[in-house]
């Protein structure tokens, strides 16, 4: 076989190969939001996939594997936006505070603060829950509170970092039970400002 039919064929298998995944996470998503975890089966999630059982089973080991990838894919998706709501040449201080709207903003989507903050931790266990988040939308806080300046003696930054994320985790909890959602983004932002203290005064254009 030539080689670049070779490599057309390749690239058509691992687009396949990926579609078929997609196609997984998005119907596994869909059930478990709606069904709950422990209620919602591999089959029930292969027939709304337009997949065999068997095909699910070659992609993950199991449920709890398959709803890990739908948990990573969330947290990613809100590690992202706050990326994107906080470009390079902001402030710390005008980032962390982009930053938590733009987590509470996508943490509104339906389904996603059940998914990372209710199921999560029930089905993978808090150390591994821990261990996505940090790697994900909690470790865009630590490093925002270290570029602020936090953490330099007075109070340990690991520390409060793991409160913080615990308070907006609470906040969108709050928010996904009906509590006034404009209350709650006021309350997290004061609360972030006296974390960081007063604002540092600008210094006059020349």
């Amino acid at each position: 076989m030539p080689k670049s039919l070779a490599d057309a064929q390749s690239r058509t298998n691992r687009e396949r190969t990926e579609a078929t995944r997609l196609a997984l996470i998005d119907a596994a998503r869909a059930l478990f939001v709606s069904k709950g975890y422990g209620d919602t089966s591999t089959p029930e999630i292969a027939v709304a996939a337009g997949i065999t059982r068997g095909a699910l089973y070659h992609h993950f080991a199991d449920k709890r594997d398959l709803f890990r990838q739908v948990l990573v894919r969330e947290a990613e998706t809100v590690a992202a936006e706050i990326e994107a709501a906080t470009p390079g040449q902001m402030t710390p201080r005008d980032a962390l505070l982009e930053g938590s709207k733009a987590y509470l903003s996508a943490m509104s989507v339906p389904g996603r603060t059940r998914l990372l903050l209710i199921e999560g931790p029930a089905v993978l266990g808090l150390e591994e829950l821990t261990a996505i988040d940090e790697a994900t939308s909690a470790g865009s806080l630590r490093q925002g509170l270290e570029k602020a300046g936090l953490g330099k003696g007075e109070v340990s930054l690991d520390a409060l970092s793991r409160l913080l994320s615990a308070a907006f985790d609470r906040a969108a909890l709050e928010m996904d039970a009906g509590a006034d959602a404009q209350e709650i983004r006021s309350a997290m932002r004061w609360l972030l400002e006296q974390a960081l203290g007063p604002e540092p005064r600008r210094k006059p254009a020349a």
